[in-house]
């Protein structure tokens, strides 16, 4: 006969096991500081760097001859910008994540 049937005794569910998070190890927090390093560094580029006379004179924007008006475009300015926003949130989620780390230990 099959368990939980008509005539044969309620089976119980196996117990849960709360289960402890191991603690990061040394390269763990290390590469989650370089990586929050690095995001903020990138994002902070982004932000700024569009809004710079340096970016109408780069070789990205004389390389095909049509791009210049879309490079020095505001709204190319603004995604490039919208990107670095992006970087310095996930270095602000990293940061999170790692104070979180740091309080378990």
């Amino acid at each position: 006969m099959m368990p939980g049937g008509r005539n044969s005794e309620p089976v119980a569910a196996p117990a849960l096991v709360d289960v402890e998070p191991s603690p990061l190890r040394w390269h763990q927090k290390l590469a989650a500081v370089l990586i929050i390093a690095l995001c903020f560094e990138i994002g902070f580029f982004l932000v700024i760097f569009p809004w710079t006379e340096y970016w109408d004179h780069n070789y990205f924007s004389t390389l095909i001859a049509g791009w210049h008006r879309y490079w020095t475009s505001d709204y190319m300015r603004g995604a490039v910008s919208g990107l670095g926003v992006v970087n310095l949130f996930v270095s602000l989620i990293e940061i999170g994540r790692l104070r979180r780390w740091a309080r378990r230990t």
